[in-house]
């Protein structure tokens, strides 16, 4: 599904950036669990988060896109959840949970990577699971 990305042009690419960013902005995260979580190249400066959130697309790396798409399906499945009240959605991320061992699916996502975004997408959304443990 990353290749998709492929197709897009260079503005798209920005507005895409641009929207990743707002949501980790939006769930509290700094620019050293910005950048771990997103899995920008090694070299590449914490404070490129800047150009990012302006006018510079992500890196064209498989990684950083595979992630960007749990982040897009984590976002979707807490507006899903929480339609009526958007900063539930970040609150459930921040708060401790029985099912992520009592850590907070924020924390699994900082401290796990791609794992975490796994585990906390697979957990909020049901038809994900399904689609990738059929």
């Amino acid at each position: 599904m990353a290749m998709a990305f492929k197709d897009m042009d260079h503005d798209e690419c920005v507005s895409l950036t641009r929207s990743i960013m707002a949501i980790l902005d939006g769930w509290g995260l700094n620019g050293a669990a910005i950048m771990g979580v997103l899995a920008i190249p090694e070299g590449v400066p914490v404070r490129a988060l800047r150009r990012y959130r302006e006018n510079t697309p992500f890196p064209d790396d498989a990684a950083v896109y595979e992630r960007v798409e749990h982040i897009i399906g984590i976002a979707d499945a807490l507006r899903t959840t929480y339609p009526h009240n958007p900063p539930m959605g970040v609150l459930w991320l921040q708060q401790n949970n029985r099912r992520f061992q009592d850590r907070a699916p924020l924390q699994l996502i900082v401290e796990n990577g791609l794992q975490g975004l796994l585990e906390v997408r697979k957990y909020l959304d049901c038809s994900y699971d399904w689609h990738v443990n059929p």
